[in-house]
C-alpha cells in the first residue's frame, strides 16, 4: 500500500521532481538516460525522506550527522540499490560495490562530504544518499552540522548545484536564485557575482548561451574556472531548474571542454 504525502513535505518535493523527469524524457531522446534514471532516483528518495522524517518525528534528529547517521544510515539503502540496478554503467558499478559495505566504512564515506572534503566532491552516490537526510533537516529547521562560505547554501552550506531567473513582484528585473546541491534550499543572489569565489567583475562573468535552448545558459568566472548553469523560469514557471536543466547536457560538455568545471554536478554527475 502507497503513502500519501504532501505536495510540500520533503518526500513531496522529491514525487514532484520524479513526475517532472518522466515528463520530460517522454520527448527528449538525446537526454532521456538521464531524465529516466533521474525520476527512479528521486522516487526512491522519496521512500527515503518518507522513512528519516518519520525517524525524525519519533525521535527528533540532531543535524549531527555523527551522531544520526546509526539511525539513517540503514534507512538509505534503496538508494544504494537503485543505483546499482539501473545506474549509468560507472556508477552502477561503484554503487555494487557498496551494495552490504560494512556500516563503519559507509559511514565514513558519508561523513568525508558531509564534512566538505574536496576528495568526496565527485562521490555522486554519497550525496545522492544524504539528499534526503539533509532536506528532512531543512523541513523540520533542524540546523546541520556543517561549515559555511560565502555564495553557498545559507541553510547547510552546500555548493549551488544550479541557478534560476525568476520573475520577482514589482519589478521589471529577474532575480538570480541559487538552489544547494545537497538540502535543495532557494536563495536569492547577487546577479553579478561568481558564487564560488566572489568574483563581482562583470567583465571576467561571461555568460554563454544556445540556439537549442533558449531557457539555459553558462554562466561562467573567467578567475576561478568555474560556472553554474542557469534555468530561465520567466520563460516558463513549469519548470523544475535541477530536472530541466538536464535536457541541456550538452552546454556542460561544451563548457567542460572550455576548461570550465561546474560548481555543483548535477543529476547527471555534470
Amino acid at each position: 500500500m502507497s503513502t500519501s504525502v504532501s505536495a510540500k513535505s520533503p518526500a513531496g518535493e522529491f514525487e514532484r521532481r520524479s513526475k517532472r523527469a518522466e515528463q520530460l524524457s517522454a520527448d527528449a531522446p538525446v537526454t532521456r538516460e538521464p531524465l529516466v534514471f533521474a525520476a527512479a532516483l528521486c522516487r526512491e528518495q522519496s521512500t527515503v525522506a518518507l522513512s528519516i522524517e518519520e525517524a525524525h518525528l519519533s525521535r527528533p534528529l540532531t543535524g549531527r550527522l555523527v551522531e544520526d547517521i546509526g539511525r539513517v544510515l540503514p534507512l538509505l539503502s534503496p538508494v544504494v540499490r537503485l543505483a546499482a540496478e539501473h545506474g549509468p554503467p560507472e556508477l552502477a558499478e561503484h554503487a555494487r560495490n557498496r551494495v552490504g559495505e560494512d556500516p563503519s566504512v559507509a559511514s565514513s564515506r558519508l561523513s568525508s562530504l558531509w564534512s566538505g572534503e574536496a576528495s568526496a566532491r565527485e562521490d555522486y552516490l554519497s550525496r545522492a544518499m544524504l539528499r534526503p537526510y539533509a532536506e528532512v533537516l531543512r523541513a523540520y529547521g533542524v540546523s546541520p552540522d556543517r561549515l559555511h562560505r560565502q555564495g553557498y547554501c545559507p541553510f547547510c552550506g552546500g555548493a549551488p548545484a544550479v541557478s534560476a531567473r525568476k520573475e520577482m513582484p514589482d519589478s521589471n528585473a529577474a532575480a538570480r536564485i541559487l538552489q544547494c546541491g545537497l538540502c535543495g534550499c532557494d536563495w536569492n543572489a547577487v546577479r553579478a557575482i561568481c558564487p564560488a569565489c566572489a568574483e563581482g567583475d562583470p567583465q571576467k562573468l561571461p555568460i554563454f548561451t544556445s540556439d537549442a535552448y533558449p531557457s539555459m545558459r553558462i554562466e561562467a568566472c573567467e578567475t576561478c574556472r568555474r560556472y553554474v548553469k542557469s534555468v530561465d523560469l520567466t520563460a516558463d514557471a513549469r519548470m523544475i531548474p535541477e530536472i530541466d536543466e538536464l535536457l541541456a547536457l550538452s552546454m556542460d560538455l561544451w563548457a567542460i571542454e572550455e576548461g570550465f568545471t561546474r560548481i555543483e554536478p548535477g543529476l547527471a554527475g555534470l
